[in-house]
């Protein structure tokens, strides 16, 4: 086989592995995403099986993680991957760190949604819950979104969404004080409920992170420890140099 043809084999082989990796995050990410749906449903509709259930399927996402870590690592180690194409295994591998993470977030909503349920539901029926559910997932499968389609501006918009999960989990956090004040039989639920929504608040910061992954994937710039303005401001300037 002559050089050329070499490096086009090697190069064609590169992008197989390297689809196949994507996919199987995609398909991690989707069952992260289900199970995070699933875990509010169980909680607001007071399921408990459908919570216990959650929470044990939390392996399957530890296996998925370990596998497609083994399988970048592989890659890493047998094609010898570009610079630019290292930077996207990093991210790779950055991201499914999180969707890990979250997965132990939704193994703890699971977890408390089972014992909610043993308990007596408040006249609203989880009502902010739900909310902050909804927005959580939809960053959740947005930032996914955009990691699929290496789409940058995607990535930042879905990011700044995360002010507002925390907006609202403060809120939470307030009202559910307020309540354990006026009402010392409420103090139990009360408790839960905040470590419920401690959880999704951690959720939409990973799913930040994964918007974060993205970027750098696509600019090749980490922008985790700069406010997005100010990410968005040295990405723009420095595509202004290079058209200059």
């Amino acid at each position: 086989m002559e050089a050329a043809d070499l490096g086009q084999h090697i190069s064609r082989r590169f992008n197989e592995d390297m689809e196949r990796v994507r996919t199987r995050v995609m398909q991690m990410g989707g069952f992260v995403e289900q199970q995070l749906q699933q875990a509010v449903i169980a909680l607001v509709e007071g399921d408990s099986e459908l919570g216990e259930q959650i929470a044990r399927d939390d392996y399957k996402v530890n296996r998925m993680e370990v596998e497609i870590d083994e399988e970048c690592g592989r890659i890493i180690a047998t094609r010898q991957p570009t610079a630019s194409d290292l930077r996207v295994m990093v991210a790779i591998i950055k991201t499914i760190t999180d969707l890990e993470r979250i997965g132990d977030e939704v193994e703890k909503v699971g977890f408390i949604a089972a014992k909610l349920a043993l308990m007596e539901k408040p006249a609203d029926h989880y009502r902010e819950i739900r909310h902050l559910g909804k927005l959580v997932t939809e960053m959740v499968h947005d930032a996914l979104h955009a990691f699929a389609r290496l789409d940058a501006d995607e990535a930042f918009e879905v990011a700044r969404r995360d002010r507002k999960v925390d907006e609202e989990y403060e809120a939470i956090q307030r009202q559910s004080i307020t309540f354990m004040m006026e009402d010392p039989r409420s103090i139990r639920r009360a408790l839960e409920v905040m470590w419920v929504v401690r959880a999704m608040e951690r959720i939409g910061d990973h799913a930040k992170n994964i918007c974060e992954y993205t970027v750098y994937m696509v600019h090749g710039k980490d922008i985790r420890h700069l406010s997005l303005d100010d990410a968005e401001r040295q990405i723009r300037d420095s595509a202004q140099e290079r058209q200059g």
